[in-house]
């Protein structure tokens, strides 16, 4: 990405050039999983989702981001992917790598938003994927919680959001960071998408 365009970009709207290809092949990648073929695979799919969700958790909490970005610490949806999993008689997995965020360790802000920007997004278009799940009898209050639009509706929650993103005040070399930060949150999730889809289709 050239400087010009780190430079001039709203951070939200260079994040989503960042990222793109990369979101692009994840939606493939988890869609040819197909996760909605049965509530197993949808049980896989979900721990993709916890494996996520776990990684970001402890930015939620933290004040200085919650001063940035007011509201953030209610858009947390580990609890519901959980929720989610214990709906169909699972429990989160054990014995993972610590999460990319763990909680109270120092945060580097630049790569808190790329993160949280990937988060989010991934928020405003999971209304496709809960309406997949219907087909499983799964819902905003059984087993599809996490997929669910904030309050405020996707569209309004995702605009506030973003708008949040483009105010905070970044230097150029920061504002690359967190592009890098947003294309490294979606190549972990493609490596928990082989790890929990993948490999067992």
């Amino acid at each position: 990405m050239d400087t010009s365009t780190i430079e001039t970009q709203g951070l939200s709207a260079l994040l989503r050039s960042a990222s793109q290809a990369s979101h692009g092949q994840l939606d493939q990648r988890i869609m040819a999983a197909k996760p909605f073929a049965s509530r197993q695979s949808y049980a896989r799919f979900l721990l993709v989702q916890y494996c996520f969700h776990r990684d970001v958790a402890a930015l939620f909490e933290r004040p200085e981001l919650n001063r940035l970005l007011p509201g953030l610490a209610g858009r947390q949806r580990l609890s519901a992917v959980i929720q989610d999993l214990s709906d169909l008689g699972r429990a989160p997995p054990q014995d993972l790598h610590a999460p990319v965020f763990a909680p109270g360790a120092a945060v580097d802000l630049a790569m808190a938003l790329g993160w949280l920007y990937v988060e989010e997004g991934s928020n405003l278009g999971a209304a496709f994927l809960l309406k997949a799940a219907a087909a499983l009898e799964l819902n905003a209050e059984f087993g599809a919680r996490h997929l669910a639009p904030h309050a405020q509706g996707r569209a309004l929650s995702w605009k506030a959001f973003s708008a949040q993103l483009d105010a905070v005040p970044l230097d150029p070399v920061a504002r690359g960071r967190a592009a890098e930060a947003a294309q490294a949150a979606f190549l972990t999730v493609h490596g928990y998408v082989q790890t929990h889809c993948e490999l067992h289709v």
